[in-house]
């Protein structure tokens, strides 16, 4: 019984882990690609947008958004899809440590026996941050898509 939860475990964190593509999307909602028309199918398959474009048309060509804003543009309601990603960062940095107790000892009975000592640490280091960053928008006009603009 381990052995198949820990396999199912491990098929489920793959699974999460696999990037989502437009092929993979339309596998999973094979319905709304059909209802797009052949046009539409072409570019979604391409993962690319054009002008009058459906919402179902864009979360099947680049996914769900990251962030969704309702606003109005010329008295019509407006809605602007957000993608973001994120991108590594590197950077440099000091790092100081002075341990006091067990956790900064070689205690109680450690490196030196009942006697405590305690232990520093200092040095630079290289840090990586992963920071996020949008990567494109899809602006939206009386449900249809007006315009987008991606990161290149």
């Amino acid at each position: 019984m381990k052995k198949i939860l820990s396999s199912l475990a491990i098929i489920v964190l793959i699974a999460s882990c696999a990037p989502s593509t437009p092929q993979t999307r339309i596998q999973e909602n094979p319905q709304a690609f059909q209802k797009l028309s052949s046009r539409d199918q072409s570019l979604v398959e391409q993962g690319k947008l054009r002008q009058g474009m459906s919402p179902a048309a864009v979360e099947l060509a680049w996914g769900s958004p990251s962030a969704r804003y309702e606003g109005s543009k010329s008295g019509k309601i407006t809605e602007r899809w957000d993608y973001t990603d994120t991108r590594p960062v590197y950077t440099n940095s000091f790092y100081g440590n002075y341990g006091f107790g067990y956790g900064g000892y070689y205690g109680p009975y450690g490196r030196y026996g009942r006697h405590y000592y305690p232990y520093s640490s200092f040095g630079f280091g290289p840090e990586v941050v992963y920071a996020p960053y949008k990567k494109a928008s899809v602006l939206f006009l009386g449900g249809r898509v007006d315009s987008w603009e991606s990161v290149r």
